[in-house]
């Protein structure tokens, strides 16, 4: 019943941050290198290193150390756009670092789960067809992102209206995800979220502070520090879904928990980031 939902609204999300796209967002990579470098390194590299760490300091259990590293290896999709927008920050380099981001890590996000199930192999019978993953990824998130481009290359003014419509669904979408999925597992979430909820914070606050030390590091705007801030701590839970869930590929739903528990902490502290910021901005003006 989950992977019915999940594919159809991870495909939706793909395809709304293609039509989002405009060619000069692909040359931010040059206009604004430092801000780029940031958020891949951040998201790509720095990512996966630091829920490794939260995983092993907080002594997660096999199965849901793998859903953590799930999470670290699914870029946030058109949400973090929307936060981005809600923040004041860089929408433009937001969208581009999302496209960039999940296009790259539909090949280094099957490396890096391998090597994480080929570590756990002795404790947690879980095996990872990598190609069957790497064919997944192409047909659920890199085709439908070409469509989307596609549209907007060619019927610019109907792709902005679908996109208007698109963006407004996707959050509601993702609640209707992790209600269902709730339902379903819902002793299994209660009973696990003592231990989650805590290493599901401290990834989140983790992340957004090394993405944080980074744009400051590289002294970037206030505008592009606050994007970089939420795209490394803002993944794609609809993403880990599918792939823990998928037939093709994992096969479990209990590998999953850490991502519904992710989307509801990762939510509150964004919420709670943006009304700081927000503030900010009214002591400012």
């Amino acid at each position: 019943m989950t992977i019915l939902i999940v594919l159809p609204i991870l495909t939706l999300l793909m395809f709304d941050l293609g039509l989002a796209l405009r060619p000069t967002d692909f040359r931010l990579i040059a206009e604004k290198p430092r801000a780029m470098v940031a958020g891949l390194v951040g998201q790509i590299v720095l990512l996966p290193l630091i829920a490794w760490g939260i995983g092993m300091l907080f002594a997660v259990e096999p199965i849901f150390f793998l859903g953590v590293m799930l999470i670290a290896c699914s870029p946030g999709g058109s949400s973090s756009n929307v936060f981005s927008m809600l923040a004041g920050g860089d929408v433009a380099l937001s969208v581009s670092l999302t496209a960039f981001s999940s296009v790259i890590t539909l090949f280094t996000g099957p490396l890096v789960m391998d090597y994480a199930t080929a570590m756990l192999s002795s404790a947690v019978d879980v095996h990872l067809p990598v190609g069957k993953l790497l064919m997944q990824n192409i047909v659920l998130m890199a085709v439908p992102i070409v469509a989307g481009l596609l549209i907007r290359k060619r019927w610019e003014g109907a792709a902005g209206r679908m996109h208007n419509v698109l963006r407004r669904l996707a959050f509601p979408s993702l609640i209707l995800l992790a209600t269902i999925f709730f339902v379903q597992n819902r002793e299994v979430i209660v009973s696990a979220f003592p231990s989650l909820g805590p290493t599901m914070t401290a990834l989140i606050l983790a992340s957004m502070g090394a993405g944080m030390l980074m744009s400051r590091g590289l002294r970037l705007t206030g505008r592009e520090q606050r994007t970089i801030v939420i795209e490394i701590g803002m993944q794609n839970a609809a993403q880990a879904i599918a792939v823990a869930c998928s037939p093709l590929v994992f096969n479990n739903d209990t590998m999953a928990v850490p991502a519904i528990v992710y989307a509801l902490m990762m939510n509150v502290i964004l919420l709670v980031y943006v009304a700081i910021v927000k503030r900010k901005d009214g002591r400012k003006s």
